[in-house]
């Protein structure tokens, strides 16, 4: 027979040491959370469809329990208790980890419990919801749920912002920069829009030249059909050569492809396959993979719960997934080595494209509607996009009715197209069903991280190149797991990033890596 909770209690209250006490809460609400993270991830790929109002009051319920032990008073005096202590916190990861911890409890005391459980549960019910619109076009039938989760965001960061530089009973700053801050901790949206906003006009620039090349690449392997089965035999041999350890995770199928790691042993993957063409499929795979190395690289084992065994931010983790799926997976030397492979698995519909077609074939350059299906080039400009709606919906200016048509409105002028559906617009994602406002801007924050250490690491590894033309990964994977993985949240992003490459984040290095890529492709 398990525990009680009053046995739990006491063994908790009988250690002696107040940052031993502390870690040991932290590891029980960390093991509660990983329980709400299989529930969403069975929501996610198995469970009928009929489960779904059970499963929001699963989701919140587990959710309450796990703020409450989180935010109790205990925790704040042994945090109070560890910061007192000059030869505990003497020892520098001890106070990485509670500088971090005062962080996570400062936030996590300013938001109720009913609102943390409400969050929980209306995301579980505006996800079915999102599915049903998404797959009806309909984005008139998710407004209602859209419009409470919109609600209890704005709430949620309205705590956040108490307190914190108020006057005169505002915030100060806007109040999107609090849901920024969950995510990729110190950014703000001025922050983001200072970086897009030369960033957009260079991609504006780079993406002109090519629609004006007269070189167009050959299409025909982004349309050949490949059976759902060796789309996933392929994709787990580049798995597997990535080295992410299958007796650690799990591959399976779902309708938006997600990482999540909930526990230490347990990183599971998600991807969907594709109707034609097997490219798409296999950058999914290679994309949740790179987030699920960073999770399986971490240190939980030893710090599960504690912020040294976690993710130092949503743009670094954005970076690792970006980097395996867009500075290996795309480049000339994956191909030298996964042209055998392909041939192998996917049989004679490969016939005799070589490894430059199929090189030049995943770096194709075509504005399109889907985001998680958007080329190099035309990526960031899908993120600009979600970041101008999710900062216009938290000032004010912009109605949740009125979603569709701005987007459609301003897709047009970013990509040139006009949207033909809900579905193919403002109902693609499943983020806004949870509530993640703020996420998006860390894709390209992600894809900054990730052309910068990319330079660093060519410089550290100089026949990386060499490497990877044999299907050799290893090493890479092994600079990743000492320079960044094993930190947890030690640093702060910024500080990582100065730390690794020795200059502030810059949109230089993915610009360089972009034009040096397409332009001798496009002959331009």
């Amino acid at each position: 027979m398990g525990k009680t909770t009053n046995e739990v209690s006491g063994s908790v209250a009988a250690i002696a040491s107040p940052y031993a006490e502390l870690c040991l809460i932290l590891k029980q609400s960390a093991t509660l959370n990983s329980i709400g993270a299989l529930l969403s991830w069975d929501q996610e790929t198995y469970m009928p469809h009929a489960a779904g109002a059970h499963r929001a009051d699963q989701s919140a319920m587990v959710s309450a329990m796990v703020h409450e032990r989180s935010t109790s008073p205990r925790v704040g005096e042994l945090i109070a208790a560890c910061e007192s202590d000059k030869s505990l916190m003497a020892d520098s990861g001890v106070s990485a980890n509670i500088r971090e911890i005062r962080r996570d409890f400062d936030r996590a005391t300013k938001l109720p419990t009913d609102l943390v459980s409400e969050l929980a549960r209306v995301g579980s019910l505006a996800q079915d919801a999102w599915k049903n619109a998404r797959a009806a076009s309909d984005f008139a039938g998710f407004v209602p749920m859209l419009s409470q989760m919109i609600e209890l965001t704005r709430r949620k960061a309205q705590c956040y912002a108490s307190g914190v530089g108020a006057s005169n009973g505002k915030p100060a700053g806007e109040l999107y920069d609090y849901l920024l801050d969950e995510f990729e901790p110190g950014i703000t949206g001025a922050r983001v829009e200072a970086i897009f906003t030369p960033l957009r006009s260079r991609l504006a620039g780079l993406i002109g030249e090519i629609a004006g090349s007269s070189y167009k690449p050959d299409r025909t392997l982004l349309e050949i059909v490949v059976p759902a089965g060796n789309q996933e035999t392929f994709a787990r041999r580049v798995l597997s050569a990535m080295k992410f350890d299958m007796d650690a995770g799990r591959l399976d199928t779902t309708a938006h492809p997600f990482c999540t790691g909930m526990a230490p042993g347990d990183t599971r993957l998600t991807f969907r396959y594709a109707k034609e063409g097997f490219l798409e499929p296999l950058y999914g795979v290679m994309h949740e993979a790179g987030h699920g190395l960073y999770e399986q690289g971490l240190p939980k084992a030893e710090q599960f719960g504690t912020p040294l065994g976690e993710a130092i931010s949503l743009g670094f983790h954005e970076s690792q997934s970006r980097m395996w799926e867009n500075f290996v997976g795309r480049s000339p030397q994956f191909w030298r080595w996964a042209v055998g492979p392909a041939r192998e698995v996917l049989g004679p519909i490969i016939g005799e494209f070589t490894a430059d077609d199929l090189y030049r074939a995943a770096n194709v350059v075509n504005p399109s509607f889907i985001r998680v299906e958007a080329d190099e080039a035309t990526y960031n400009l899908h993120v600009m996009l979600r970041f101008q709606m999710e900062r216009a919906i938290f000032s004010g200016t912009l109605a949740v009715k009125d979603i569709p048509g701005a987007w459609n409105e301003q897709f047009e002028q970013l990509l040139g197209l006009k949207v033909p559906d809900d579905r193919r617009g403002c109902l693609q994602d499943v983020h806004w069903s949870f509530g993640l406002f703020g996420y998006f801007p860390t894709y390209t924050l992600g894809n900054l991280y990730a052309a910068q250490l990319w330079e660093t690491i060519n410089k550290q590894i100089p026949t990386l190149g060499d490497q990877m033309s044999r299907g050799e990964f290893g090493e890479v994977k092994a600079w990743l797991n000492t320079n960044i993985h094993a930190h947890g949240r030690r640093y702060r992003s910024d500080e990582l990033c100065q730390k690794l490459t020795g200059s502030p984040l810059s949109a230089d290095p993915l610009l360089r890596h972009l034009e040096g890529r397409l332009r001798p492709i496009y002959k331009i």
